[in-house]
């Protein structure tokens, strides 16, 4: 027989409510009590049966993570992050793979799913702001990325265009004059990959350098091929570029192999930038210089947040934050070796 909430009430010599406001958090309860209630949970060995306590609320325990790339490290490692803060406030976290399509986004905004989940953490990519505004689905939503802005939702996202100017700036400052952006996207303006070319943008005119259309590279996809395939678009030119920023780290990381089969000797001849500080970039050669989003921080709010809406706590809302991020300078713009992992 497992121990219940009856035997830990007796061990530690209070109610039975007093042992179910510790466990679940309902009430307030003194720090004493609590303490004792604790210890008779520890010297019991008592485990919720979280299960049970989902069905009782009416609730399945299940929430649900959706991002555009599967394969797509950054993702991989924002979810692993995302599992292990959901199973720490008693939640099972299951990812969906949009793959960027707009239809599937849209069924996920509207519940396709509203029986077997609890809350819905998004990523949009296809998707706009009038749909959500318009989503047929009551369970409660948290919005990651850049996709949509202005709804009565949680959104936490970094700032795209301050981080690609960070970028420039850096680059800039390594003496660099003709710098290339990889990554631009197609028509739709609400996506990252935009804003990160406004602040390319901006930050060339703040350096006092112009804007040259022939540097910009329009990639269908943000992959590493796609990186290898503009970059020697770009090496080719007359005047090819001295410097590169990609729209993320594989893109940058298949500029960079480009530019090494070239022969292009990497930052000598080209200065090689990318966004999101994925694995892969501390052990490539050279390794990567990157704009590091606190991606920890943006999984773990965006859970915490779902949970909150989802177990009706009270909280502020909706809340828009911008999570910080930093510059890591590595060889592909130093030149400096730096020690695996950092």
């Amino acid at each position: 027989m497992g121990v219940s909430l009856k035997d830990i009430a007796e061990r530690a010599g209070v109610s039975l409510a007093t042992v179910s406001n510790v466990v679940n958090g309902y009430r307030p309860v003194g720090e004493r009590t609590r303490q004792r209630v604790q210890a008779a949970i520890d010297e019991l060995g008592y485990t919720p049966n979280l299960s049970a306590r989902h069905l009782r609320r009416g609730r399945t325990g299940l929430i649900a993570l959706a991002i555009p790339e599967l394969t797509n490290p950054y993702f991989a490692e924002l979810a692993e992050v995302a599992i292990h803060e959901a199973g720490r406030l008693g939640y099972t976290l299951v990812m969906e793979n949009t793959a960027a399509d707009h239809e599937a986004e849209s069924k996920l905004l509207n519940g396709s799913q509203r029986h077997v989940i609890d809350g819905l953490i998004l990523s949009p990519v296809r998707v706009g702001r009038e749909e959500v505004l318009a989503r047929a689905a009551d369970t409660p939503l948290v919005l990651i990325g850049e996709g949509v802005h202005d709804v009565p939702h949680d959104h936490i996202a970094i700032d795209n265009v301050a981080a690609s100017r960070l970028a420039i700036r850096h680059l800039v400052e390594s003496g660099r004059r003709r710098i290339a952006f990889v990554g631009a996207g197609r028509g739709d303006d609400r996506h990252s990959a935009h804003l990160r070319v406004r602040g390319y943008r901006e930050a060339l005119a703040e350096a006092g350098l112009a804007y040259r259309a022939e540097l910009v590279a329009v990639t269908a996809r943000f992959g590493r091929r796609d990186g290898v395939h503009a970059m020697r678009q770009l090496l080719a030119l007359d005047e090819p570029p001295d410097a590169v920023l990609g729209y993320n780290d594989l893109i940058a990381i298949g500029a960079l192999r480009a530019a090494v089969d070239a022969g292009r000797g990497v930052p000598e001849d080209v200065a090689v930038v990318g966004i999101d500080d994925i694995e892969e970039g501390r052990f490539s050669t050279p390794t990567l210089t990157t704009i590091a989003p606190a991606k920890e921080e943006i999984a773990r709010l965006a859970v915490r947040r779902l949970v909150a809406r989802i177990e009706g706590a009270e909280v502020t809302g909706p809340l828009t934050v911008q999570t910080p991020f930093r510059l890591i300078a590595r060889e592909s713009t130093t030149g400096a070796p730096g020690r695996a992992g950092t």
